[in-house]
């Protein structure tokens, strides 16, 4: 059976339109009725892959749905890992942890590093350097766990204007002249 463009675009953005089981269900029916049940066909003429249709095909024969478990894949979070690493950083952190003083963000601001944060599981946790992520993923560990890093900024004096100085030979009107800037 010979496919007009037209009707492989309709074929494909119904396609796309679907998700899960309901998809496969549509590739299979479409492949069985198009393309004499044939997955490479689908995959040559429709550009879908093969193992989904044969894996839709089979459900639509034997009736049982396969369901996807997306939760479990993938590398899971440090902190779930090792849930001892967790319960250790809330001990670091939280003597130098203070919530925000204008209580707009659910954070609580940490005056640490991620670096001295790191450190500190190294030489006061008993953890060796390898087991331990890298210095950045602290950043992200921190996050999830309710904590963003601050920087500590040194004070830095308010500057006040020159005072004029009676010395001076100007007169103040001179002096108010080059001090207005002018329209840009």
């Amino acid at each position: 059976m010979e496919l007009s463009k037209s009707i492989i675009t309709v074929v494909k953005n119904a396609a796309c339109k679907l998700t899960g089981p309901q998809r496969r269900e549509f590739l299979a029916e479409t492949t069985i009725e198009l393309l004499d049940g044939s997955p490479n066909k689908a995959e040559r003429i429709f550009g879908w892959g093969r193992e989904t249709v044969k894996l839709g095909l089979k459900e639509l024969t034997s009736g049982i749905t396969c369901v996807d478990n997306y939760t479990a894949r993938g590398n899971k979070k440090t902190e779930e890992k090792s849930s001892q690493l967790e319960q250790d950083i809330r001990e670091l952190v939280e003597p130098f942890s203070q919530a925000d003083p204008d209580f707009k963000r659910p954070f609580a601001y940490v005056k640490l590093t991620a670096k001295t944060l790191r450190q500190a599981l190294i030489d006061e946790k008993g953890y060796c350097n390898e087991e331990l992520p890298a210095e950045r993923t602290f950043f992200d560990i921190l996050n999830r766990l309710g904590y963003t890093l601050k920087r500590v900024e040194k004070t830095k004096p308010i500057k006040k204007f020159q005072k004029l100085m009676t010395f001076l030979k100007m007169s103040t009107k001179s002096i108010k002249n080059q001090m207005t800037i002018p329209n840009l």
